[in-house]
């Protein structure tokens, strides 16, 4: 999980839409939240938090009163007033748009808040936009599990509290949720419903609901109908917004001084293209070719086996070639041998005679063996070939993946120089271009959902006409049923002996990593250890012998960013390991609040300087006290984006403070202009790193 960008509306201090911030990664890869205490760091943190998995930290006080004040103030009585905290993030080469949002009303009792709703849309490299087939909250899990979020959205004040006593089983089930050792767990459990399921059906169905299932058909195709005409909507006004675009992009070439950009922008923006459809096609050539040669890879075992058997038959003599049954048979109805003497039934060349007719039946089976020996040989070249394909294409894709994040990198840089053009009339159609661009983007979204809605509506109204027409009790289920209950079972057990495996061979691996980190921040000689459980303890090795020692709240904290980076640093490696044709999707962030606050210089300073390493992203929200001095020295060469929270403080007689960013002043509090209480975030301009 990448994090691109983050925007919040009327999310408790944060009054109206702010913009929308971008986040951080690369190499440059930590983004800075100044603020001072009460300014809504801790409200970004639990932002994220909220979006993703409806969940707060424990720092987060008033969690029911999550609109904004002024907002609700400024609203009628019982006029809805929306909050909304929206997340752009990458996962693999797929992007993802996420929204929770809630309305707050305002009433003559008080203030009542409905619950929230999560919007969860997905982009390929194409752009449009398109609904997830499973609920939004199992897409989530399967990319950062819910029992995770803690670990990587965290007050750092607080983080030593993740490895106290009544913690340990919620650190084991997460480290088996990242490694996906739980998605075997899952099954496991899918299975057992699955069987229970297979139980009922034995049990019969009851009479369907003819009328019920009629009337269900009937208003799903009137909401395929509504869909289409959108639809058909949607396409009109971007074709006329296509046309638009040229018409502005004409207009710039004209323009003296913009002719340049423009010309890079095209050259760019075709590029983009060209990119994006050499992907879609490296997609279509990769599925195509699982499809047709992916079983070959499961094989191996089984050719083998078969190969072992061959060999021990040749070997044994059991295989021979060169006399023919039907041969022996003749000469048995003949009652004449080969060499001219006569065979009598009973006499001992007569049976002699007879036993080559079971020797000669195995030269049918050898020519059989053979003919299978060169189609196994075809299979293993086959895997082969299917293998070197799959990965060459695969690393193409990453190639290409990275040059398509590099060229919009190159048009979002040309469009800021046409924003920032000194001729105002280049500023204006390069901001007429910027809102028909969003606009698009929303049309494209919406398309995307319609389009998802109605594959499933239309998939409804096929399963409902099944129901209508569906015949009750039928006994072929029933049999296949308890055919199915023995093969689950078989299933489970598997399933089972290959969880075993996998996490006895992470868990080894993750405490080296984690002995790896603390050895690197910290400067006492203990050795953290992790047990069968997950259990994590700090010993110290004196003569030969541990002994447990009583770690500090330091030490706790280091410890606790040690297991983080361990695990992150451990998936990694084995995600990398274990994928086949899949894209590299190994990629986790961390959001840390305050991460400094129970430190000494020294451990600040190691701290500051091992954090930006122990994720591909980092999200730092900090005070001026935290940030000065030797935090600011070892994390100013990995800042990526910068912001500062400013808050408005409505008592008239507030102190004002502000923080000073490469020679310019940043207000972090200032006297509220309007009396409300609320905060604005500013960005630090980005050409002052």
């Amino acid at each position: 999980m990448k994090l691109l960008s983050i925007q919040f509306c009327n999310f408790r201090q944060f009054y109206g839409k702010t913009p929308r911030l971008m986040l951080a990664s690369g190499d440059r890869n930590t983004t800075i939240f100044h603020g001072n205490n009460g300014s809504g760091k801790t409200s970004i943190t639990n932002g994220f938090t909220w979006v993703l998995y409806e969940k707060f930290s424990a720092a987060f006080a008033a969690e029911e009163q999550l609109v904004n004040k002024r907002a609700i103030a400024e609203t009628p009585l019982r006029e809805p007033v929306e909050c909304f905290v929206e997340l752009h993030f990458e996962h693999g080469t797929i992007r993802y748009r996420a929204r929770r949002t809630c309305r707050a009303y305002a009433t003559e009792s008080g203030v009542e808040t409905g619950d929230s709703v999560l919007n969860l849309q997905y982009a390929r490299e194409d752009g449009r936009w398109r609904l997830p087939q499973e609920p939004p909250d199992d897409v989530i899990s399967r990319i950062l599990p819910e029992s995770l979020h803690r670990y990587f959205f965290f007050d750092g004040e607080r983080i030593e509290k993740l490895m106290r006593d009544d913690k340990r089983s919620e650190i084991a089930d997460a480290t088996k949720a990242l490694l996906g050792i739980n998605a075997i767990g899952g099954g496991v459990r899918h299975l057992r419903e699955v069987r229970k399921a297979l139980d009922n059906q034995l049990k019969g169905i009851g009479n369907p609901e003819t009328k019920k299932f009629i009337k269900q058909k009937q208003e799903r195709e009137a909401q395929v109908d509504k869909l289409d005409q959108r639809t058909t909507q949607i396409k009109e006004e971007l074709a006329h917004n296509s046309t638009l675009k040229h018409d502005l992009n004409r207009q710039l070439l004209e323009l003296n001084g913009a002719e340049n950009l423009q010309v890079q922008r095209t050259r760019l923006e075709q590029q983009h293209q060209d990119a994006v459809k050499r992907i879609q096609q490296l997609r279509t050539g990769l599925a195509e070719a699982i499809a047709n040669h992916g079983y070959t890879v499961f094989l191996g075992e089984m050719t083998q086996q078969f190969r072992g058997w061959l060999n021990q038959r040749q070997e044994k003599g059991e295989l021979r070639r060169g006399i023919q049954r039907r041969f022996v048979e003749q000469l048995l109805q003949h009652n004449r041998c080969i060499c001219g003497a006569e065979l009598h039934p009973g006499s001992p060349g007569f049976e002699n005679v007879k036993g080559w007719t079971q020797k000669a039946g195995i030269a049918d089976v050898e020519e059989t063996a053979i003919r299978l020996s060169s189609q196994v040989d075809e299979i293993d070249a086959q895997a082969e070939a299917f293998c070197q394909t799959t990965q060459q294409q695969q690393q193409e894709l990453l190639q290409l993946g990275q040059d398509v994040s590099g060229l919009a990198e190159q048009l979002e840089s040309v469009k800021e120089q046409l924003r920032r053009f000194p001729d105002q009339d280049i500023q204006e159609l390069q901001q007429r271009l910027d809102q028909l661009e969003l606009r698009t983007s929303e049309l494209n979204q919406e398309l995307g959902a319609n389009q998802q809605q109605r594959v499933s509506l239309q998939r409804d109204i096929t399963q409902l006409g099944k129901q209508v027409d569906q015949q009750q009790m039928n006994e072929r289920k029933q049999v296949l049923a308890q055919q199915r209950i023995a093969a689950v079972a078989d299933a489970m057990d598997r399933l089972q002996r290959i969880q075993d495996n996998f996490e006895q061979q992470f868990r080894q691996s993750l405490e080296e990593r984690i002995q790896g980190l603390f050895r690197q921040i910290s400067f006492t000689p203990y050795i953290p250890i992790l047990n069968e459980n997950y259990e994590l303890s700090l010993i110290e090795r004196t003569a030969g012998r541990d002994q447990v020692v009583a770690a500090s709240t330091g030490e706790n904290q280091i410890l606790s960013l040690s297991f983080i980076g361990g695990i992150i640093d451990g998936v990694r490696s084995w995600s990398q390991r274990q994928a086949l044709v899949a894209p590299d999707s190994s990629t986790y962030p961390v959001v840390m609040d305050s991460p400094f606050g129970s430190l000494d210089e020294m451990y600040r300073r190691q701290v500051a300087k091992s954090i930006p390493q122990l994720a591909n992203q980092l999200v730092v929200l900090v005070t001026k006290t935290q940030w000065r001095g030797e935090v600011e020295t070892e994390m100013s060469d990995r800042i990526g984006r910068e912001y500062v929270l400013r808050y408005n403080s409505p008592k008239p007689d507030c102190e004002e403070d502000a923080i000073e960013r490469f020679g310019v002043r940043y207000p972090l509090v200032c006297r509220s202009p309007n009396d409300f209480e609320y905060t604005e975030i500013i960005a630090v301009e980005p050409e002052n790193f």
